[in-house]
């Protein structure tokens, strides 16, 4: 909270000033107390790493006892890398995973959710006069923050990417069910008004016919009526997507969805090209 009492130094919002009662008549900046209302989101990332990493631990070490906690510890500080580190980190990767159905990966979500909605909310005693809304939401951030986190214990290695938003890691079901991805991203909400929004990657053939579109409009409205509170869709080809990823100036024109933001493909950088595939491809592959 420190920064937001120099704030107005170093970021006056002169525009929204302009927007708010009272601002002009006090004389006081909104970035130094002058609005009535103070709402400041809070934006918790990497929750399907955290779950599934839980997870794992509860599965591999304390009920199934194929490793010890010292063990997984040695592993994860090699980046798996030792010997026998590829075997555990695939043994922990195909864990109960976050977004797999009624799974461990799912009941460490809901936990991790609600203890962090706690927290965050709690801060509202610390600071009167601002209003904490917790949210789940990586921006485009997955890379940086990635390369700030060692090995987990679910298998990722050091440095990288997180998972999107609120959305599970890569392979967390077999068949990439949408149902039970959304389902599990409804319960997690934390339910004060900031989202934890559902990243779709659908192909442009779902909605080729009358009968696809009425899927698809049945599908949104069943996803909206789950708990969740943002859908970001990408209307995408996962063949061109691929052919796009080796020459990306193959296809100039193609826009995709990054996150809640928009972008020529071909303008992306090389990693955020990578965290589109992969998202694209989820579905249909685990790449371990």
């Amino acid at each position: 909270m420190h920064h937001l009492k120099h704030q107005t130094k170093s970021q006056p919002e002169l525009i929204l000033n302009l927007f708010q009662h009272g601002l002009i008549e006090k004389g006081v900046n909104i970035t130094d107390g002058g609005a009535n209302y103070y709402n400041m989101c809070v934006d918790g990332s990497g929750i399907a790493v955290a779950a599934d990493s839980f997870a794992a631990c509860a599965q591999r070490v304390d009920t199934e006892k194929k490793l010890t906690y010292g063990e997984l510890t040695q592993h994860m500080k090699a980046n798996y890398e030792d010997l026998d580190g590829e075997y555990i980190r695939q043994l922990m990767h195909h864990s109960e995973r976050y977004c797999g159905g009624e799974s461990l990966g799912d009941a460490w979500a809901i936990r991790i959710s609600r203890l962090y909605t706690e927290l965050v909310r709690d801060l509202n005693n610390q600071h009167p006069g601002i209003n904490f809304i917790p949210g789940f939401f990586s921006w485009s951030n997955t890379i940086g923050l990635g390369k700030t986190v060692s090995a987990t214990p679910n298998g990722r290695k050091n440095a990288e990417p997180i998972n999107h938003g609120a959305n599970p890691c890569g392979g967390f079901r077999k068949d990439g069910a949408v149902t039970a991805m959304c389902n599990t991203i409804g319960a997690i909400q934390p339910g004060y008004g900031n989202c934890a929004p559902v990243q779709l990657e659908l192909d442009p053939g779902i909605a080729n016919d009358d009968e696809g579109v009425e899927k698809m409009a049945a599908m949104i409205r069943t996803i909206m009526t789950t708990g969740n509170t943002l859908l970001n869709i990408n209307i995408i080809d996962a063949k061109k997507i691929l052919e796009a990823h080796k020459d990306p100036y193959k296809y100039p024109d193609l826009v995709v969805r990054v996150t809640g933001f928009t972008a020529f493909f071909a303008m992306l950088s090389p990693e955020f090209r990578q965290l589109v595939v992969d998202r694209v491809t989820a579905v249909n592959t685990d790449k371990g």
